[in-house]
Parts: structure tokens; sequence; C-alpha cells
């Protein structure tokens, strides 16, 4: 018997931003819209696997890099097998996602960050979690974009797309990640 394996680059697109930025948005209509390019496709979102993958983890920068680390290893893996793997993480700090690209580089597989740089009052403006009125509340410490101790983001210094989703339709951005993936030759 002949087992057919699917060919195609698989590839990690890694949306990196502030909670509430567009992130997992993105990642979801960007995956409806490569169905229609027959790729296999799946997202991690942050929120949906950090309770799997790294449930016993609080959010100082430590367990939060051990957290992008994990997430990471699951997203070299399933793309290194063919898969387009859209990580919406906020992986707040340079030095983890770094160490993220360079799991894939050695794998031999593409890794494209994107910075979906929408601005804090936008965020909060939006706070689909309800984690800024929280903050503003005083019921928590530490919002990543918020700044103090536990609230930094490093920027992305040089991201493949940098998009910022204030003012601007889903589809209009996803069509500028549908043309970064055909740049890179991933569609």
């Amino acid at each position: 018997m002949t087992v057919s394996v699917e060919t195609r680059t698989g590839a990690t697109l890694w949306f990196t931003g502030l909670p509430s930025a567009g992130k997992t948005t993105l990642a979801t209509a960007l995956a409806e819209r490569l169905s229609e390019h027959d790729r296999r496709v799946e997202i991690l979102d942050g929120d949906a696997v950090r309770p799997v993958l790294s449930p016993e983890l609080g959010y100082s920068r430590a367990d939060r890099d051990a957290n992008v680390a994990r997430i990471g290893w699951v997203s070299s893996l399933l793309s290194r097998n063919g898969v387009l793997t859209l990580a919406a993480v906020v992986s707040p700090f340079a030095a983890a996602r770094d160490s993220v690209r360079t799991l894939h580089e050695s794998a031999g597989v593409p890794f494209l960050e994107i910075h979906v740089a929408t601005a804090v009052d936008v965020c909060a403006e939006r706070d689909v979690k309800g984690l800024y009125a929280k903050q503003r509340e005083g019921g928590m410490q530490g919002l990543t974009g918020t700044g103090g101790p536990g609230g930094e983001y490093e920027p992305p210094l040089q991201p493949e797309l940098i998009v910022d989703t204030s003012g601007r339709t889903v589809s209009d951005t996803v069509d500028e990640l549908i043309s970064l993936l055909e740049k890179e030759n991933l569609l």
C-alpha cells in the first residue's frame, strides 16, 4: 500500500502583540481564508493552549518564557510536518521569541513573526477579556503593555510583517498576510 504524504512546506506565523490587539481574530480569519488554498492549518491560541501545556505556570517572566518555549516547540513540530501553524501568543519578551525562531531555523522550518501593533488604548477599548478593566480597578497587576513590573512588552525589532488592526477591516489585514505567504512561497 502506498501512503501519500503532503509535500508542501509548513511554516509558523507567530502573531505577537498586546492583549486584545487582534492576534486570535487575525489567525482565525487567516485559517478560514487558507482553507480556500487547501492548506493544512492549525491555530495555537495562547489562551487555549496555556491550560493544557502550561497549567502550573504563572505570569512571571520565567513562566511566560517557558510557556512561549512550549508553544514554540509544538508549532515547530507541526510546521516541520507540513502544517501552516498560526500561533497567536502575547509573547512579550524578544529573547523568548528569538529562541522560538532559532528552534524553527534549526529544524529548517520557516518562521514569520507578525507584530500585531495595535495601540494600547485601542486594545483597552476592545478589552475582549476584561483584563484592562480589571487592572484599572486594581484587581490585577502586570498586564502586558501597561508598564511596571510584569507589564513590559518588547516589540519585535525586525518582524516579517507589522500590522495595526486599528481602523482596518479584518479582511484587509488578512489580504496582507496572504500576500506575505505568497511572497515566501508558502501557498
